[in-house]
C-alpha cells in the first residue's frame, strides 16, 4: 500500500512538473490531475489484464509483477498451486480407496434415491451380471428380479440380510451361487450394497447337517440292536446258546460302534495336527508287512475260504511322513478290498518306483467293480454304493475319506480306477520328495 501511494503521488507530481515546464505555473494543478488519471487509467489496466486471465486462462496468469496487482498476482498463483495440490491429493485417496473396494471379496454397489445404479465394484458385477459400462444408472430391481432382493429393496428396512440366489448369468450352469445381500442407507435416500458370496458356507453347513445325520444314523442302527437284545435277555427265559448268541451279536454290534468312533476320532486328528514331518523315513516292507498281517486276518474273519492275496515290492523303499498314518491309509485301501470282493478272489498289493522318481502303492482286486458315476464321490464320509453290503462287511464308510487326508498331508495323490464286473485298483502316488531308495542296514 505505501508504494502505491507512492507511485500515485510520483504520477501526480511529475504531470505538475511537466505542466508548469511546458505551459506555466498556473497549469500546474491541472498537470497533477492529469498525471493522477493516467496512473488511475494504467492501474485500471493492469487490473483488467489480471480479470480477464483470471476469467479465461488461470494457467497462464503472470509472474509477480511490481505492485499490488503484481503480488495480488502472485498470491493467487500460489492458491491456485496449494488448491491443485490438494485436489489431486484428494483425488488419489479416491482413487486408492476406490481400489481397495476393487480389491474386496464382497461385492458393493452404489444407488441412488431411485434405485439407480451410480456405481458397482467388479466383485458385485461379477455377483449380479451388471455391465459396469452399459448398466450404469439403470434400475437395480430391474437387472436382479429375485422375488426376495426386490421386496427387500423396497422394504426400506433393512436390519437383516437376505439371501438370493445369483442371477443366472452370473453363475456357472449347474453351479448355483448363493448370496448374502445387506443394504445400509446414507446421504438421505443413497443406499449401498453389501453383497457376499455364501455358497461355500452353505455348503459346509449342508456338509456338517449331513455328517451329523449320518453319524446320528450310523450310531442309531447298531444301539436299537443292542437295545433289543439287552431287552430280550432282561424278559425272555433263554437258553445257553441262545443267551450265548445274543451276546456274540451284541458283541459285533459294539464293535461296529467302536469302529465308527475310531475311524470319527482318526479324521478328527487329521483334521486339527500339525502336517506330517518330511524328515522321519519309513521302510516300505515294514508298513507292507503290516498290511499283510491285517489283511489274512481280516480274510479269514470275512470269508471261510479266504482270498488270494499277493504282495509285491518292486524297489525296496522308504516314505517320509507319519508312520501310523501311512500305515492307515494303506491298510484302510487293502481292507476295502478284502471287505467288497468275495471270497476265493484276487487282490494284489504292490510298490513301485515310477520312471518320474514318484512311488506308487496300489491295491487291485478282482471285486464287482464300481460304477463311473460313483467314482468321484466315493473319498465323501459315509458315500455307499451299497449300504446293505457295507453293513454286511462291517465298514464304516470313512476309510477312504480317512485316506484321502492322509494323501492330502503327505502331497500324495489317490486314484481310482475301476470297471463294473471287472474289479477296481486304488493307487496312492507319493511325490518325489517323499519316497527315496531303502539305505543298507548295517550289519
Amino acid at each position: 500500500m505505501p508504494f502505491r501511494i507512492a507511485t500515485f503521488l510520483i504520477a501526480s507530481c511529475m504531470g505538475a512538473a511537466c505542466a508548469a515546464g511546458l505551459f506555466s505555473l498556473q497549469h500546474a494543478w491541472a498537470g497533477a490531475w492529469l498525471g493522477a488519471l493516467l496512473w488511475l487509467v494504467l492501474d485500471a489496466w493492469r487490473a483488467g489484464r489480471l480479470l480477464r486471465v483470471l476469467r479465461t486462462d488461470v494457467a497462464n496468469l503472470p509472474s509477480r509483477g511490481s505492485g499490488v496487482w503484481g503480488e495480488l498476482s502472485e498470491r493467487i498463483r500460489k492458491l491456485l498451486r496449494e488448491r491443485e495440490k490438494q485436489t489431486q491429493q484428494a483425488e488419489d485417496r479416491l482413487q486408492e480407496f476406490l481400489a481397495a473396494i476393487q480389491a474386496s471379496p464382497n461385492g458393493v454397489v452404489l444407488i441412488d434415491e431411485q434405485g439407480r445404479i451410480e456405481w458397482c465394484n467388479q466383485t458385485a458385477a461379477a455377483q449380479f451380471g451388471i455391465d459396469t459400462e452399459r448398466d450404469l444408472l439403470q434400475h437395480l430391481a430391474n437387472l436382479v428380479r429375485d422375488p426376495a432382493f426386490v421386496a427387500y429393496l423396497a422394504s426400506w428396512n433393512y436390519s437383516r440380510q437376505v439371501l438370493i440366489d445369483a442371477p443366472a448369468r452370473s453363475s456357472m450352469p449347474g453351479h448355483p451361487v448363493r448370496l448374502s445381500v445387506q443394504v445400509h442407507p446414507y446421504a438421505g435416500n443413497r443406499r449401498m450394497l453389501l453383497t457376499r458370496d455364501v455358497t461355500a458356507l452353505e455348503q459346509a453347513e449342508t456338509m456338517r447337517r449331513d455328517f451329523v445325520a449320518n453319524v446320528s444314523h450310523e450310531i442309531r442302527t447298531p444301539l436299537t440292536v443292542l437295545a433289543g437284545f439287552v431287552e430280550t435277555l432282561q424278559n425272555l427265559p433263554l437258553d445257553a446258546q441262545e443267551r450265548a448268541r445274543y451276546l456274540r451279536l451284541m458283541g459285533q454290534q459294539s464293535q461296529r460302534m467302536e469302529m465308527l468312533v475310531n475311524d470319527l476320532l482318526t479324521l478328527s486328528r487329521l483334521e486339527g495336527s500339525a502336517a506330517p514331518p518330511s524328515n522321519q523315513w519309513t521302510r516300505v516292507r515294514a508298513l507292507l508287512a503290516q498290511c499283510e498281517d491285517e489283511g489274512r486276518g481280516l480274510s479269514g474273519r470275512l470269508a471261510p475260504q479266504g482270498h488270494a492275496l499277493s504282495f509285491a515290492i518292486e524297489a525296496d523303499s522308504e516314505i517320509a511322513g507319519a508312520s501310523t498314518e501311512l500305515q492307515s491309509a494303506m491298510s484302510n485301501l487293502l481292507s476295502n478290498a478284502i471287505r467288497y470282493t468275495p471270497g476265493s478272489g484276487e487282490i494284489a498289493v504292490t510298490w513301485k518306483l515310477l520312471p518320474d522318481g514318484r512311488g506308487e502303492y496300489a491295491v487291485r482286486d478282482s471285486g464287482p467293480g464300481i460304477a463311473a458315476e460313483h467314482i468321484p464321490r466315493l473319498t465323501e464320509r459315509f458315500y455307499r454304493i451299497d449300504r446293505s453290503r457295507s453293513r454286511e462287511t462291517g465298514g464304516t464308510g470313512l476309510g477312504l475319506a480317512i485316506v484321502k487326508h492322509i494323501a492330502q498331508r503327505h502331497g500324495a495323490e489317490l486314484r481310482i480306477e475301476s470297471t463294473p464286473g471287472q474289479g477296481s485298483r486304488f493307487a496312492l502316488l507319493f511325490p518325489v520328495t517323499r519316497v527315496r531308495v531303502a539305505r543298507a542296514v548295517a550289519a
